[in-house]
């Protein structure tokens, strides 16, 4: 199954949700590997760059550790506003998850985003 947009858990919408492109998200996975240094973006960067293969549920803590990673992204120096958002959107809807002891889950649908 392949979706125009990934739906995460734990996001910031009245229900609970943020909507994704797929193609920003990989876009962003993309840049993950010339900002973190390489012995820590590795889960991350995978995470993005297949965005959209599959749905996913991610452990708590790894959604903790996720979250770290892309909020150090988020706030990288030349990272594109666009891609700075998504990042930070990404790693409060993990950080929720952590804080939530609940699965971080990323569906696939067809909804277009902006």
């Amino acid at each position: 199954m392949t979706g125009s947009a990934i739906t995460v858990s734990h996001g910031s919408d009245f229900f609970g949700v943020d909507t994704v492109p797929v193609k920003a998200v990989r876009e962003l996975g993309e840049y993950v590997r010339g900002i973190l240094p390489a012995a820590d973006r590795e889960p991350l960067a995978r995470l993005l760059e297949t965005a959209g293969e599959a749905e996913r549920r991610i452990d708590s803590d790894q959604a903790a550790l996720l979250a770290v990673l892309l909020r150090r992204t988020a706030a990288a120096k030349g990272l594109k506003k666009k891609y700075a958002e998504i990042a930070a959107r990404l790693g409060i809807a993990a950080a929720n998850s952590a804080a939530d002891a609940e699965p971080w889950t990323w569906t696939l649908t067809d909804e277009e985003t902006g």
